[in-house]
């Protein structure tokens, strides 16, 4: 089977950079201070699609110089490795053994997700990867097509993990089964009502899910 993963949220536990670096570059904007709730409902987004969404009544230059600021900020921040979720390279070892094919399908830019799996020596793993900044973002399923394509497999050979709603419903969008988790940004309430094949509380779980036990 082929699994798609979301990065962050999912394999990465960077939540709190993301909405700290948001943070500080509507300051540098000028802007109030953003919820962090707010922040975090965005995530998964490409960056456009996130700051339309976060704030629509703003100007697009005042967006352009958010996205400028944001990507300063992750930079500085970037020294700092973000920590994999607990079970996360076990699992992922352990998938490829079972003879699992791996991909990744991220609103992260292209430059940021091979950092990460440069930082984590994770890049070995992973057959394919669809970054927002190449297709269209979530939750428009152009990602997944395209990694079916690369991959030679169906709908009904893949499945998406993510912890988003936006994971779950481009998955949904072309009838290929998901799993949610429930550690990342949106609640299982709000996963639950994408219809995902199960839930899951640790990523380990993904190697309880019948279809994917080695």
């Amino acid at each position: 089977m082929l699994v798609i993963l979301d990065w962050d949220g999912t394999v990465c536990n960077s939540e709190s950079r993301i909405v700290a670096c948001m943070q500080r570059a509507a300051e540098r904007v000028g802007l109030p201070l953003l919820a962090a709730e707010a922040v975090s409902n965005i995530i998964g987004l490409g960056l456009p699609e996130a700051l339309e969404t976060l704030l629509p009544d703003v100007g697009s230059e005042e967006k352009q110089a958010l996205r400028q600021f944001y990507s300063e900020e992750w930079l500085l921040a970037w020294a700092e490795p973000l920590p994999l979720f607990d079970g996360v390279l076990d699992t992922l070892d352990r998938l490829c053994c079972a003879g699992h094919l791996l991909a990744v399908a991220t609103g992260k830019s292209r430059r940021g997700l091979n950092r990460e799996l440069e930082q984590h020596e994770l890049g070995h793993l992973f057959t394919a990867s669809r970054c927002a900044g190449e297709t269209a973002s979530k939750p428009d399923p152009r990602m997944l097509r395209e990694l079916l394509r690369e991959t030679g497999r169906s709908a009904g050979q893949a499945v998406m993990v993510g912890d988003t709603v936006y994971d779950l419903e481009m998955a949904a969008a072309i009838g290929m089964p998901s799993v949610g988790v429930s550690y990342g940004v949106h609640c299982p309430a709000r996963l639950q009502e994408c219809g995902p094949k199960v839930i899951i509380n640790r990523f380990a779980e993904l190697l309880s899910w019948p279809p994917l036990v080695p």
